[in-house]
């Protein structure tokens, strides 16, 4: 991806994250990214290509930060990595905020946008798989659907302590806390073959 077209897409989740998708115009992005509108449209084309690209831009990211260093020589540990990528997602950094602002609000605009919800169901069905692999790596005992329910459940619960966080209704180290606390009960019910006691 270009350098151009990556601080475009830079822009967008900044200005998603700050105005939400209704208050996505082209014209505020492009002052956002120092670049002309006509810029913007060569490489998205309209604003639904602008949203899709920034939804990419976003998952992506998210991978880039999630995604800690090569394991050393040795074996890994599948629970602890499960955790590490988990609680990268509630982290006090720039980049960490705007992310997860910005995926709350296209999450939330997918409401009245319809066509925002495939591109947002395909990113969350990545993650939750993601997840559920990483469920399959620190418990291989248990069964793929409960650890596909396992990830549903800690997306889930992460995306509303971020929102929580984000809002100042909860301070991060409590949302963190809940998250260690969540990942132990979902790792102990997989376990089990996801079967309640």
């Amino acid at each position: 991806m270009s350098d151009r077209r990556t601080e475009i897409l830079r822009a967008a989740t900044r200005v998603i994250a700050r105005r939400g998708v209704r208050g996505l115009r082209v014209e505020e992005l492009a002052a956002e990214a120092g670049v002309s509108t006509s810029l913007i449209y060569y490489h998205f084309n309209d604003r639904a290509g602008i949203l899709h690209r920034t939804l990419e831009f976003i998952s992506d990211r998210a991978d880039r930060y999630t995604t800690g260093p090569a394991p050393q020589d040795g074996p890994t540990d599948p629970r602890r990595d499960l955790e590490q990528i988990l609680l990268l997602e509630l982290q006090d950094v720039t980049e960490v905020r705007e992310n997860s602002t910005a995926w709350g609000e296209l999450r939330a605009s997918a409401v009245f946008e319809p066509e925002l919800r495939d591109d947002l169901a395909r990113a969350t069905h990545t993650w939750v798989h993601e997840i559920a692999e990483l469920l399959g790596r620190a418990d291989p005992a248990g069964t793929a659907p409960a650890h596909a329910a396992a990830a549903e459940r800690l997306t889930a619960l992460l995306e509303g302590l971020s929102v929580r966080w984000l809002s100042g209704s909860l301070p991060l180290a409590h949302a963190r806390r809940l998250l260690r606390e969540a990942i132990d009960v979902e790792t102990a019910h997989a376990g089990r073959g996801g079967r309640a006691d």
